[in-house]
């Protein structure tokens, strides 16, 4: 029986892949980083089984032939090095395509150098590109800006800013959601090109 294709993506600085069990300590690091998960409490762990769990069934998932959840290993080119995970789960399956939720994290020490940008525009490109999406959709809360910025620099359009809209650290939280059509993607041209 022949097995399904690993994914791989390449950009100028990043490999974007399906996730190995060699990705443990990397994979473990940004799990029960505080400040990386501060806005995904509820994938937080400290506990290295739990983590090595959480990844073993993402490799799993990544081998279903009715794939619904690709989230990805994100590692620097040049140095090969774990610096976060981006990816999407899939919604909806609709005769015109796949409607998908995506997410990213990045590891502390690479924030603001662009990474989280250029993986997400990767992403995006295999999506439309690759795997029959149709309505790519990502948010963050109101107060997280950077992640806001992200969305935008990769020319996501703002769809919706819901007022109190989940509890978080004591209080309720806003929420923006943004999204990208395929016809969208399609008319921006070469602006996701990749490796």
């Amino acid at each position: 029986m022949k097995g399904l294709a690993v994914i791989y993506l390449q950009t100028e600085r990043l490999i974007i892949r399906d996730p190995q069990p060699a990705d443990i300590d990397g994979y473990h690091r940004l799990l029960s980083d505080e400040l990386t998960l501060y806005y995904w409490q509820g994938i937080a762990s400290s506990s290295l089984e739990q983590n090595r769990r959480a990844l073993d069934e993402a490799i799993a998932e990544a081998n279903q032939p009715c794939r619904t959840k690709y989230f990805f290993t994100v590692d620097h080119r040049e140095t090969n090095r774990y610096i976060g995970t981006v990816g999407y789960t899939v919604i909806q399956t609709t005769p015109i395509g796949k409607v998908v939720d995506a997410g990213y994290a990045i590891l502390p020490e690479y924030r603001g150098q662009g990474y989280a940008t250029e993986a997400l525009r990767a992403l995006i490109r295999f999506a439309f590109e690759e795997d029959g999406v149709f309505r790519f959709v990502a948010g963050c809360r109101t107060e997280n800006q950077a992640s806001e910025g992200v969305l935008q620099k990769c020319g996501m359009i703002k769809e919706a800013e819901f007022k109190c809209h989940t509890w978080h650290e004591g209080q309720m939280k806003g929420r923006v959601e943004y999204r990208m059509l395929r016809d969208e993607y399609q008319s921006r041209g070469t602006t996701y090109r990749i490796y």
